[in-house]
């Protein structure tokens, strides 16, 4: 699956579990509070490959999942490769410490495993909105 079809994919599941929420008059915090990983893993099975497992893509012991993916993370399906023969698919927009990369066939991709930036509720509330795909517009940069 490409970055883009899961995007997409992913953004309009978020959507139907806020649009949920909302007809019950939930705050932010409490949508917010609705995405914690182990909440998800009962109530959104669907939402998460890793849920099925009940394993989280990040050892965080609260891991909140509204944010699934990263609003620093930046992809490009189409991208081409550079003088070297490398293409590069993902990479972090603010250069987290936390983040590297990885290579297989010239590929590169950027691997967030090991950041927690976008997990964090406090984080996820200051920059709070019901729209996923506005939050993430600046990720996919073949629109």
């Amino acid at each position: 699956m490409t970055y883009t079809k899961w995007f997409h994919s992913h953004a309009d599941k978020h959507k139907n579990i806020v649009a949920k929420l909302s007809a019950r008059n939930y705050t932010p915090e409490q949508i917010i509070n609705y995405f914690e990983f182990d909440n998800m893993v009962r109530t959104e099975n669907d939402f998460c490959l890793l849920y099925a497992m009940k394993t989280k893509c990040h050892d965080i012991p609260h891991l909140n999942c509204y944010w699934c993916a990263c609003p620093y993370f930046r992809f490009n399906d189409n991208a081409t490769a550079d003088n070297e023969g490398n293409t590069l698919f993902s990479y972090c927009a603010i250069n987290a410490p936390q983040g590297k990369s990885f290579q297989h066939e010239n590929k590169v991709h950027h691997d967030c495993s090991d950041c927690t930036v976008s997990h964090d509720t406090k984080t996820i509330l200051k920059n709070f909105s019901t729209d996923w795909k506005e939050t993430m517009k600046a990720c996919n940069l073949t629109f």
